[in-house]
């Protein structure tokens, strides 16, 4: 299993956005990818069109007894979902278990999946028990950064994070930086983009998510961007990350 955690503290930065289309990207290559949304707001849930409450998903597999074939759910040639499930929310309230609490995600998702099977996280845009529970459980990040000022200052304290959990740990995180909502024309936005590749020289994907309407609009037709508007350069776009994401992720470390 290929597990990685799309992350990052700050919100608005296409967290879900890429956790939706690059998963579908990858289907498209001839990859089994399983989505986790693991977010109590379920946007991801909700851009396939789906009811969080309707569904029994990662609050089941995580809290409950539930095997995971009966909360992953088939949603398109070679890609599934796991929903969040109404209760998710319920983990980052959880007191009682001690610091077993942060080992539940790890716990739920051994033995779950076959070898080859990439696993994407949907993340939750903080730094709570769920979030914890995400670190312990991958050595695998991709980091969505939008191409602006609060992005990279946020960027910068998640970084800290990351750092101060690698010690604690005693083990390194892989991770590739993402830049989302990108505007070629704007000073702000290629400036940002240097100094990520000034600041973390190769771990930046060298493509570009381009903020583009229509990868704002899909999921309000339960659509990935390639069924919405395959032409867009939102498509475009994370059809190259997911070779560049696969291509690294296939490299020997």
């Amino acid at each position: 299993m290929k597990l990685i955690a799309v992350m990052n503290q700050k919100g608005g930065v296409g967290k879900t956005t890429t956790s939706l289309n690059l998963g579908h990207a990858l289907s498209l290559m001839g990859q089994r990818v399983t989505l986790l949304d693991l977010d109590p707001q379920a946007h991801l849930t909700a851009s396939f069109g789906l009811e969080c409450g309707q569904y029994s998903g990662m609050d089941e597999l995580i809290m409950g007894d539930m095997p995971l074939s009966d909360v992953r759910i088939k949603m398109r040639e070679n890609l599934y979902l796991i929903p969040a499930g109404k209760r998710l929310g319920e983990l980052e309230t959880m007191t009682e278990g001690g610091a077993a609490r942060g080992g539940l995600l790890r716990d739920a998702l051994k033995s779950s999946f076959s070898d080859d099977e990439i696993v994407l996280i949907d993340c939750p845009p903080s730094a709570g028990l769920l979030g914890m529970n995400v670190l312990f459980a991958t050595k695998s990040l991709l980091i969505p950064v939008s191409s602006d000022y609060l992005g990279l200052h946020a960027l910068g304290r998640f970084m800290g994070i990351i750092q101060h959990i690698e010690k604690t740990l005693k083990h390194k995180f892989h991770h590739w930086l993402l830049v989302t909502r990108f505007h070629a024309r704007r000073r702000l936005a290629r400036e940002v983009r240097e100094k990520l590749y000034t600041y973390f020289p190769g771990y930046v994907l060298s493509t570009e998510v381009r903020e583009t309407v229509a990868l704002a609009e899909s999921p309000g037709f339960g659509k990935t961007i390639f069924e919405y508007r395959n032409k867009s350069h939102g498509a475009e776009d994370y059809h190259a990350v997911a070779h560049e994401l696969y291509q690294k992720m296939s490299a020997p470390v």
